[in-house]
């Protein structure tokens, strides 16, 4: 077992925490940077939703954005509604092990 997989409530994936996170924090908008096969991506995450910036996002929800094999490189808080050109920043350059307590806060 990874350590990234030891630290997952009931085989809830990455993905779905950060998303189940959202749906409690509609405010705020989550930016993660992921290694993917090898490739970086960057996926907004709002109210419960996931979304690649760079790539087509599959139609099919059971497909999901952030793989588990997917590698957190950093994951950066913004306050919604979210704006590219002037994001307003809660926290930048979240680690997967810095963002915990605040998933463990919300309960996901």
């Amino acid at each position: 077992m990874t350590n990234h997989q030891s630290t997952m409530n009931q085989g809830t994936s990455i993905g779905q925490r950060l998303e189940q996170y959202t749906i409690k924090y509609p405010q705020e908008v989550l930016l993660v940077t992921a290694q993917i096969a090898g490739e970086e991506d960057q996926i907004a995450i709002y109210k419960g939703f996931s979304s690649s910036l760079m790539r087509p996002t599959a139609f099919d929800p059971d497909v999901p954005v952030i793989p588990p094999e997917a590698e957190i490189v950093k994951i950066d808080r913004v306050a919604s509604p979210y704006n590219p050109d002037a994001p307003r920043y809660i926290q930048q350059g979240l680690t997967w092990e810095a963002i915990q307590p605040l998933l463990v806060d919300a309960s996901v």
